[in-house]
């Protein structure tokens, strides 16, 4: 008998699906609403609130491919040591590293993050 594969229930699929959309609905407002918006960036030149400092730590972040790097490395951990936690980050991180220019790491991790679900998972109930 093998061992049974990484698949997580449907209350907690429910919950991994509301998280990846949330992160993905953030990530596009966040995109076109912000950082895109040059009168955004104007008024952030004379006037510092906290939408500026979100925009200047999501640019910076973008110019490192920190969502990308980010979901890479949670993406192999998942497909290591599979867990819904890491999943969860992982899909959340892919989802924002797509939508803020990391599209080449980020669509990695996405396969990656795939992948996993055909590796031995020892959460499974038998």
């Amino acid at each position: 008998m093998s061992a049974p594969t990484f698949l997580p229930g449907p209350r907690i699929s429910n919950l991994v699906v509301a998280c990846g959309m949330g992160t993905l609905a953030w990530a596009f407002w966040l995109r076109y609403a912000v950082l895109e918006q040059s009168a955004v960036g104007q008024a952030c030149a004379s006037v510092v609130t906290g939408t500026c400092v979100v925009r200047a730590t999501t640019l910076s972040l973008i110019e490192y491919s920190a969502f990308g790097i980010a979901a890479l490395v949670l993406a192999a951990i998942q497909l290591v040591r599979p867990s819904v936690a890491v999943f969860t980050l992982a899909l959340m991180a892919s989802a924002a590293g797509v939508v803020f220019y990391n599209a080449n790491t980020a669509a990695l991790a996405a396969g990656l993050l795939l992948i996993s679900f055909a590796r031995p998972w020892r959460g499974a109930r038998s």
